[in-house]
């Protein structure tokens, strides 16, 4: 690490024996402390991003920087690492360049500040939080562009700034930030929000401190993470074969016309250690899809998808990292050289729990789920109204989740579980659009016993001439479904103009130009499904089939189920249902995707009319040392 605390009392903590019921007492104030930096932010905050989603993540660590509390992984480590100096009682680091920092955040529109919290002269633990501003500058609103090729088109780069600098507000970090935003007010607010989070934090570190003992807290804090990692380190020996299994999924296109790109994964273990290997991934995109993926925040992924499956009982956090080795070839797509652009990471990062579950699954297809943690869509809308006021929504939508081997997925859910839905009723009140259909697409789920979540379609009704930017995937490749299961339907977006005409538009897009009265239908992809459908018992299909997620002919179709005046008809189900397995052929394989390269290609050409990508040319590349 190139960062130095400066200590005014350079007593060390002494590691004490903490009572359980004191540990647990601690761990609960350390939750609450997480959930009330969360408030603190989403009362101030002024974006719908933050605001209303909740696009913002908090973390309490220890004096290591490994996170105790918190959702997304610790980025302290990759942050020292980009930071060269001296951290004392007072500071509080900013920045947004995730070139600068590792990875730790993953485009310029996160915006992280860390702190380190002092106790008595003595650095005790560290508080950190981020949030995803709506507008930070760059070649379209949103700072998001499909079409960039170097990080310079997407927006101001922070590198690791003292924004506070004992004690003392370093305002003009401020004025710089809201200067290059076409949102400034929000971006102010937000980052303010951000910043208050943090002392809330120390706040209550502190309070814990005095109520509890510095020496307690502080050996708290590292018991907790040591009960994680005794537990993690029973679950990876338990779970994990010493055998290597591989598993690669694609995204879609570049939004330049190449693709798909590969990520391919191998995981094995040695010993105590799970191994993950991105070998034979593809190298860094022209365009903007690449992800600087931190290799910490690959181990929180991991934990994340292991804890979910296996034991949810076991407490989230850093703890187990030591039993996690990740190795991610430089230049390639999850590990770009800067200046490559990475505005549209969240296809990458999306998918990557794809290839989790892919991996973990292979080796105990009881606990395999079909895909659907495949993208994050975005959609931005901006332009001024007819009082000359500019206006310009960023939103993220849903999509569904995929089926698990304990039930069906939700539908039209959040990829990030910590996310919400933002009310149309707040997109009517403050935007120039009206939200004509907001529903669940029927079939849109992958068939299976368990099926896949359905996807959603929003239909927003443009009252304001202006434009509209869409960042989504899994438009060509399909959300695969498992153990007999059928893949869940690919996402499309749709726009019917005010005199009639339609079109479909790709998956990423910039800048395309609305008028008042044209209607956008966003339509996002299905979750995989898991298991036989044939297998599945009538009464849930019929369940479905009531409920408007399973229409008649699917049911007939899918699950060989016959339906009449909304009962089952048993005898002809069974004689159906006979008919179909016997006409199945035999298969021992546990992934649909849903056929082959070239015949989705071709399906996707005649359902769409937008011709599919073709394979990257890597010579385009801009390299240069990170």
């Amino acid at each position: 690490m190139h960062s130095k605390i400066i200590q005014t009392n350079n007593t060390p903590f002494n590691r004490v024996s903490v009572d359980p019921i004191i540990l647990d007492i601690i761990e609960n104030s350390l939750r609450n402390a997480r959930e009330q930096m969360d408030a603190t932010l989403f009362r101030t905050a002024m974006s719908p991003g933050i605001r209303e989603q909740g696009d913002a993540f908090p973390m309490i660590a220890n004096v290591d920087g490994k996170m105790v509390v918190g959702q997304f992984g610790s980025f302290i480590h990759g942050f020292l690492e980009g930071f060269d100096g001296e951290l004392e009682e007072g500071d509080m680091i900013f920045t947004n360049d995730p070139y600068s920092c590792g990875g730790a955040i993953s485009h310029l529109n996160d915006y992280l500040v860390i702190k380190p919290i002092f106790k008595d002269g003595r650095h005790m633990a560290w508080a950190a939080h981020f949030g995803h501003m709506t507008d930070v500058g760059g070649r379209a609103p949103g700072s998001m562009p499909n079409e960039a090729r170097e990080i310079f088109e997407e927006g101001v780069a922070f590198p690791p700034v003292k924004i506070y600098r004992k004690g003392e507000l370093q305002d003009d970090i401020i004025k710089i930030a809201i200067r290059n935003s076409r949102m400034p007010h929000w971006n102010q607010g937000d980052f303010k929000g951000v910043i208050a989070a943090c002392n809330v934090a120390e706040r209550q570190c502190i309070e814990m401190a005095d109520r509890f003992g510095d020496d307690v807290l502080f050996s708290a804090l590292d018991e907790l993470l040591d009960r994680n990692c005794r537990a993690m380190r029973q679950l990876i020996m338990d779970t994990i074969p010493e055998e290597k299994q591989t598993f690669e999924d694609y995204i879609c296109d570049d939004a330049l016309g190449g693709g798909p790109y590969k990520i391919r994964c191998s995981m094995w273990r040695e010993g105590e250690v799970v191994i993950f290997d991105f070998d034979g991934t593809d190298p860094q995109s022209p365009g903007s899809i690449n992800f600087l993926m931190n290799e910490e925040m690959f181990k929180m992924f991991c934990g994340t998808f292991m804890i979910s499956a296996f034991d949810p009982q076991i407490l989230f956090n850093d703890g187990f990292y030591d039993y996690i080795d990740v190795r991610i070839p430089d230049g390639c797509l999850l590990k770009p050289n800067r200046p490559a652009a990475l505005s549209c990471r969240t296809h990458a990062l999306g998918r990557i729990f794809d290839v989790l579950s892919g991996l973990l699954g292979q080796g105990n297809p009881d606990f395999l789920c079909g895909a659907g943690f495949s993208d994050s869509p975005h959609f931005m809308y901006s332009g001024h109204d007819k009082n000359g006021e500019w206006y310009q929504l960023y939103q993220i939508g849903f999509g569904g989740i995929p089926a698990r081997p304990m039930g069906d997925g939700p539908d039209g859910h959040s990829l990030w579980p910590g996310f919400k839905n933002v009310p149309n009723e707040f997109l009517e009140a403050y935007f120039p659009l009206r939200i004509e259909t907001f529903e669940s697409i029927t079939d849109s789920g992958g068939a299976g016993y368990h099926r896949g979540g359905n996807g959603i379609r929003m239909a927003y009704h443009f009252l304001e001439d202006g434009e509209i930017s869409i960042h989504d995937d899994r438009w060509l490749t399909y959300p695969w479904g498992v153990n007999g299961a059928l893949p869940g339907q690919r996402s499309t977006k749709e726009i019917t103009r005010a005199d009639g005409s339609t079109e479909f538009l790709p998956s990423k897009c910039d800048r395309v130009a609305v008028q008042n009265g044209d209607i956008l239908y966003f339509n996002t992809w299905g979750g995989g499904g898991v298991g036989e459908p044939l297998t599945r018992e009538p009464a849930r299909v019929l369940e479905d089939v009531l409920a408007g997620l399973v229409s008649l002919e699917a049911a007939n179709k899918n699950y060989g189920v016959v339906i009449t005046n909304d009962i089952v008809d048993e005898i002809q189900t069974t004689r159906l249902r006979k008919e179909q397995m016997d006409g199945k052929p035999i298969t021992d394989k546990l992934f649909n995707f849903g056929g082959d390269v070239e015949e989705i290609r071709a399906r996707c050409l005649a359902e769409t009319g937008i011709e599919p990508p073709k394979a990257p040319d890597f010579s385009k590349v801009k390299r240069a040392a990170r």
